[in-house]
This record gives structure tokens, C-alpha cells and sequence, in this order.
């Protein structure tokens, strides 16, 4: 019930008691406090991609989707991929007794108000606001955790991500000679630039969408939230890779990235996570600034909007910093995102190792992830361990003053938000 719902009843409620003679004026009954929760909405940065472990997804006929086999349609509710290890579940949140995960792997802001089974390559489930105002009858909602903003209709993280990975690894495996290699015809191969990842009409068609989106879910928290107090955490994205791969990534065999056709360290960068061009690793991370400002942006304007509401922004751009893909020997193991994680048709099995393959075995397990795209979803995406980083981010958005904090790693891997 809103704020002012509350006064206008209290309001009336008063006018009667002064109507009724004393002695028949009844006493109003008390009002269970319903149980407080802690939210979750967005996309897989949110959900757990890549923490694993996932849980059933109740989809949008009301059946619960467990696994339903890696050959299944992607647009099986499960693949929303809501991971138990994921940050809403890792944090430190005092007076929280439930919290609920509505994210979806894939998630776009037009997921917010509408089911994601009703858009091209959407999921079974149904909108995140239904989703909510179902938690709304049973819990008083005092955090929500949000996440939107790098999957759009302009662009999607999963795209821009295998667009870079696979220019990197036709350039690796096929001479510029061999435009026979690949079937479709000739494989782009070269590093992907800022304006491959996303132009800057894109990203402010993306901050628009974003807005709308997020403006129904503040619109829909005052219509639904029992005592009408909570807080909003507007959370950006931490980039997987780093800002220059560890020197022992650079060359292998005398070859580096910029000459043509470099198998071995093609291999070598596939195996440690990181199969990209070092050309664009620069773009990347502007890219990832860029939807830190998008978010950032949002959270600004929807705060002017609605300056009654509790909104918080959460920069987590350095949350990994020390610990991304390649940014020191001993990748992944090391590293707190997932690597790329590709699988020869849907088999189950990681291929963690392409030496050995020719271009043509290439082009079959990169098909794999075009068709089963469930196959590899899960990369570049935090690990459990990015979760449980992220977890104690969102522990330190929820009780700051701050309007605006940010999470960092330090070098001995402590973590602060300020």
C-alpha cells in the first residue's frame, strides 16, 4: 500500500472514530507485519549466470522448468539460469528474512513489464513486475537488487562477446587466404572496435529503453510495497577481461595476434579464458564504462522523478580488479569470471582444449553455440567466487548513506565499497 494510500485511510479512519460515541467506537484490528524480502530483477549478471547449481523456474504457465536437457529450446524458462550461489543470496543483508530471484539470464528492460516469451528470443516466463507484485502479497519488500541495461534491442552482451571471441578465433585458425574455410563464406577477423561493440546511438537508445523500464518498476514498488520503504540497488556490470593480458598470453610459438594465422596461441588463449584480441581489450572495457554511465544515468533521472524513493547506484567495474580472465598466469583458475565455455554439439562436455582441431572442427563447435545457445551462455560471466564478490558489494550498497558507491578489489583481494 502507497504512502499516501496509508494517509488517506488513516485520515478517514480518524474521521470515524470521532463520529461514533466512545463507547461503541471499535478498536481497529492490528496488522500482521508481513515478513520483509529482498529482490532481485534484471539480467544474468543479476540471475547467476555462471555460478551454477541453477534452480527450477516457474515459467509462464505457472509449471516449474528444472533441466530440460541441453538439446531442449533455449527459450525454456530454466535458461534463465537463477543460481542459489548468486549476489542476492551471498550478501549480508541484517532484517532480511526472504529473498527471491526474478532475474533471467538474457533479461532486456522489455522483460520488465511484459513476458519475455512475447519478444524474439525471449524466455518462458512471465513479466518481472508480475513476478514481483506475487512477492508483494506475501512479503514486505525492503531491498531490490536491478540489473538492466547491457541487453537491448541495440545490442546484447552475448553477442558482443561472441562477435570479439570468434574474430579472434577465425584469425587464429584461418589464413586470410582460405575465405573457403567456413561455409557461410569469409569470417571476420579482425579486433573488434568501439564501434562494433556499440555506437553512441545505440547506448542512448539503450538508456532510453532502460529508463521506461525501470520507471515501471519504482511506479509498480510504491503501488505494491506493504509499508511503501525500500531501498533500489541500480548494480552496473564488471568487465571479465582485463585492461592487458598477462605478458606470458602475449606470443606463442614467436606469434603473436597481429600476424596471420597463430594456432598455438589461439589455443593457448581459448584454454586460459580469454580468446580476444589484445586490440580489443581496449574497446571492451569502454564499452563496460559505457554501461556503467547507462546505468548511472538512470539511476540520476529516475532519482529526480521520484525523490521520495531510496536509490542507490552500485559501480562494480572494479569488483575483479586483479582477478579477471588472463590477467595473470594461471588463468581460470585464478579468475573470478567463467571462461569462454563452448561444447561439441550438446553434449555436456566443456571443451577446454582446441589443440589438435583444424579450422573445420572450429566452425562445428562455434555452430554448436549458434544453435544451442544454452551451451555456451554461461561465459564471461562471474563465477560463484565473482557472486560471492558481488554479494558482499551489495551488502555494503545496502547500508551505505551514499547515493553512489563503488565496489573494488584490492590487490590482497579485500573488497570495499565506498
Amino acid at each position: 500500500m502507497s504512502v499516501f494510500r496509508r494517509t488517506v485511510l488513516a485520515t478517514a479512519m480518524a474521521v470515524a472514530a470521532v463520529a461514533l460515541p466512545a463507547a461503541v467506537a471499535p478498536a481497529p484490528p492490528a496488522a500482521a507485519a508481513l515478513p520483509t524480502a529482498a529482490v532481485a530483477l534484471g539480467d544474468s549478471f543479476i540471475s547467476g549466470e555462471g555460478a551454477g547449481a541453477y534452480a527450477p523456474v516457474v515459467d509462464v504457465n505457472g509449471v516449474a522448468q528444472g533441466f530440460p536437457g541441453w538439446s531442449a529450446a533455449n527459450a525454456n524458462a530454466y535458461f534463465c539460469h537463477r543460481s542459489p550461489n548468486a549476489s542476492l543470496f551471498r550478501a549480508d543483508l541484517p532484517g532480511i528474512a526472504a529473498r527471491f530471484n526474478l532475474a533471467c539470464s538474457g533479461g532486456q528492460p522489455y522483460d520488465i513489464a511484459n513476458a519475455s516469451a512475447t519478444r524474439a528470443k525471449g524466455r518462458q516466463v512471465a513479466a518481472q513486475l508480475d513476478q514481483l507484485r506475487a512477492v508483494a502479497q506475501t512479503h514486505d519488500i525492503d531491498l531490490v537488487l536491478v540489473g538492466l541495461g547491457s541487453n537491448n534491442s541495440s545490442f546484447t552482451f552475448g553477442s558482443v562477446a561472441e562477435k570479439c571471441a570468434n574474430r579472434f578465433i577465425a584469425d587464429a585458425w584461418t589464413g586470410w587466404w582460405e575465405f573457403w574455410a567456413y561455409l557461410g563464406g569469409p569470417v571476420e577477423q579482425k579486433p573488434c572496435t568501439d564501434a562494433d561493440l556499440g555506437t553512441a546511438a545505440q547506448f542512448s537508445a539503450a538508456t532510453a529503453e532502460t529508463t521506461a523500464a525501470l520507471r515501471q518498476l519504482l511506479t509498480t514498488l510504491d503501488q505494491v510495497d506493504a509499508d511503501g520503504q525500500h531501498r533500489v540497488v541500480f548494480q552496473d556490470y564488471t568487465n571479465p577481461l582485463p585492461y592487458e593480458l598477462d605478458q606470458s598470453y602475449w606470443s606463442e610459438d614467436s606469434r603473436d595476434d597481429t600476424r596471420d594465422k597463430f594456432r598455438a596461441l589461439g589455443a593457448e588463449r581459448y584454454a586460459a579464458g580469454c580468446p580476444i584480441h589484445r586490440a580489443s581489450l581496449a574497446p571492451g572495457q569502454r564499452f563496460s564504462q559505457g554501461l556503467g554511465t547507462l546505468v548511472s544515468s538512470v539511476r540520476g533521472t529516475l532519482a529526480a522523478e521520484f525523490p521520495q524513493d531510496d536509490l542507490v547506484y552500485l559501480n562494480v567495474q572494479r569488483a575483479f580488479d586483479g582477478a579477471r580472465l588472463c590477467e595473470s598466469a594461471g588463468s581460470p583458475a585464478n579468475a573470478l569470471a567463467t571462461p569462454i565455455r563452448l561444447m561439441d554439439g550438446p553434449t555436456g562436455v566443456f571443451v577446454t582444449s582446441l589443440s589438435g582441431y583444424d579450422k573445420l572442427d572450429i566452425q562445428r563447435i562455434a555452430n554448436a553455440c549458434g544453435t544451442y545457445f544454452q551451451t555456451c551462455q554461461e561465459s564471461w560471466h562471474p563465477s560463484a567466487a565473482g557472486h560471492q564478490v558481488l554479494g558482499r558489494c551489495l551488502s555494503g550498497a545496502a547500508a551505505t548513506g551514499a547515493r553512489s558507491v563503488s565496489c573494488v578489489r584490492a590487490p590482497d583481494g579485500t573488497v570495499s565499497v565506498g
